[in-house]
């Protein structure tokens, strides 16, 4: 540290550094964390900026529990940060004033990221050390068998070890009360005050064992319920591939394909096997452009009716069909990626043919297509809407089917409440090989939905910004400052979601509904430093003859609203 002055501000974090270094249970973060702060104190400042991010503050426990980058510090995720997370969990059940726990059961799952079987065992080794039991899944495993595994095993609580889709550097702690459904206010809040109570990860006990493995029981357990939707009689002529993106629903998927009678999907062979890294995609997010090109390459070779993409914790669910506009499906340009909102759409008239049990309930997020509370008003169903995320979804009374537009399907709550990619996998898959039986198709059952209930059509796009500190001032810039007229429409109400504005527990967001009832919400993303901006447009239908002319309206009109908000936003 000769002639270099150590900043007041740096002296404080440098501090704050070295007391988390005397902390770390783990030899690999304790030694990338003394690398930054030696760096730091020679006044490099790339160091410095980065052990300023590192120490920024407790990664947040927020959006169903933890969810950031890898590495050393409070604002990362790794050991430290997820001891003090199952001791804030564990305190929590144990101390609950209306239903305290003393000795909690804790079941916990985890995918095939970096880090994910460790911190499996560390939460494990927690819970047990505080005179909880704790039972872990026997290898990776897709989320939902972990959410349908707290109800089947009557456990108190669930852990999910996984960051979904979001890029390899990142993890994340997923948890779940005994209901099966994730967190939500006040749960999260007093959670997050009693991690923020352990005053130091040495002072947690950790057990060196005691806690149990479980079987795969559970999920022959889970695949049979799987199986059990599709029933007996159902047409099982199919052909399918499927892309696991890398993570760990392909097996899981192929066998609940098997056990449903249908054959098992063609794998993409570059992505079948579980991979923390993720190597053949920018991104493992079936969303993101091409993140399906491995798929759709091999559709184009082998012919199958349908691709299917999971997200690597196959909570999500993609579909891709044949679109002979588009052009021949032995090319990849001949197959279209439906949207989320249109499998959410094409799942409940699926649901809704089957018949709804009375007091059934349909669901989805603000944030997607108003189509299904048409299709449920016309059949007599009670629709809700929701603030997005499966935690408000899944807990709707009665709920009977909920989606939202970012791949997420919840088609049988009392298998798994909470978004399921292979059940609703399953159904996609029935419900294509009963229009298959019938000469029918998916894009025609959507032409159908668009004449008897008008064109909605949706889009989306994102701000990105450096720092999610950032996104706070974005919102309030639209909030002082509101477009008069979107897409030369004059907005006829603004909601402030963060008020409550319609009726909905306060979150941040703003909601715009347009004099001829086009809709725009922009909401800042809770997992990722963006701001989105969701739009939807309803172009009436004057008939089968009117499908075309009124898609070329609706998309006219959302182009001209997103080029206006994309304005509005700074995009």
């Amino acid at each position: 540290m000769s002639g270099y002055a150590v900043p007041e501000g740096l002296a404080a974090t440098l501090d704050a550094a070295r007391a988390w270094l005397a902390d770390d249970p783990d030899p690999v973060t304790r030694a990338e964390l003394e690398a930054v702060i030696e760096a730091a104190e020679i006044g490099e400042e790339a160091a410095q900026a980065d052990l300023d991010d590192r120490f920024t503050g407790l990664l947040e426990f927020g959006t169903a529990g933890l969810r950031g980058r890898l590495g050393a510090g409070p604002n990362r995720m790794n050991r430290a940060v997820v001891i003090r997370a199952a001791a804030g969990l564990t305190a929590y059940l144990q101390e609950d004033a209306e239903h305290p726990r003393p000795e909690p059961y804790v079941v916990v799952g985890f995918d095939a990221r970096h880090n994910s079987d460790v911190f499996a065992r560390d939460t494990a080794a927690v819970v047990t050390a505080a005179g909880g039991r704790a039972a872990v899944l026997p290898h990776p495993l897709p989320t939902p068998v972990l959410a349908f595994a707290i109800r089947h095993l009557g456990a108190d609580a669930g852990v999910m070890v996984t960051a979904s889709h979001n890029p390899p550097q990142d993890n994340g702690y997923k948890v779940y009360l005994g209901d099966g459904s994730q967190i939500v206010p006040p749960a999260d809040v007093l959670i997050a005050a009693r991690i923020a109570a352990v005053c130091a990860v040495a002072d947690v006990p950790l057990a060196e064992d005691g806690w149990e493995t479980l079987g795969d029981d559970v999920l022959d357990a889970y695949l049979d319920a799987a199986a059990a939707l599709v029933p007996p009689e159902s047409p099982r002529e199919l052909s399918v591939v499927h892309t696991s993106l890398h993570g760990v629903g392909n097996d899981t998927l192929a066998a609940a394909f098997e056990r449903a009678g249908f054959a098992a999907p063609r794998a993409v062979p570059t992505q079948s096997e579980p991979d923390p890294e993720f190597p053949t995609v920018s991104f493992p997010n079936p969303e993101e452009p091409g993140a399906i090109d491995a798929a759709l390459a091999l559709a184009a070779q082998v012919g199958p009716d349908l691709v299917v993409a999971n997200d690597p914790d196959a909570d999500r669910c993609a579909v891709a069909v044949p679109d002979p506009v588009r052009g021949p499906a032995d090319t990849p340009a001949g197959w279209r990626m439906l949207s989320g909102d249109e499998v959410g759409a094409l799942l409940g008239a699926h649901l809704l043919a089957r018949g709804i049990p009375a007091g059934g309930v349909f669901a989805n997020s603000i944030v997607s297509s108003r189509l299904l509370a048409a299709m449920a008003r016309a059949a007599g169903v009670a629709h809700e809407e929701t603030l997005t995320g499966f935690k408000w979804i899944a807990r709707v009374p009665g709920i009977a089917y909920g989606y939202e537009e970012a791949l997420g399907y919840c088609v049988a709550p009392h298998v798994v409440r909470d978004k399921d990619g292979v059940t609703a996998a399953l159904l996609v898959a029935e419900l294509a090989a009963g229009l298959r039986a019938q000469g029918r198709s998916l894009l025609g059952l959507l032409d159908e939905l668009a004449v008897a209930h008008g064109v909605h059509a949706t889009d989306s796009f994102s701000v990105r910004v450096s720092d999610v500190a950032l996104m706070p001032a974005l919102m309030e810039r639209l909030r002082g400052a509101p477009p008069r007229t979107v897409g030369g429409v004059s907005i006829a109400r603004i909601d402030d979601l963060a008020r409550g504005d319609g009726g909905l527990p306060p979150t941040d967001g703003l909601r715009y509904l347009l004099a001829d009832e086009s809709r725009v919400i922009v909401r800042p993303s809770g997992t990722e430093p963006k701001v989105k901006c969701y739009l939807e447009v309803i172009e009436p239908v004057a008939g089968r003859a009117d499908l075309g002319p009124a898609r070329a309206r609706a998309q006219d009109r959302l182009t001209a609203i997103r080029a206006d908000m994309q304005d509005a936003m700074g995009s």
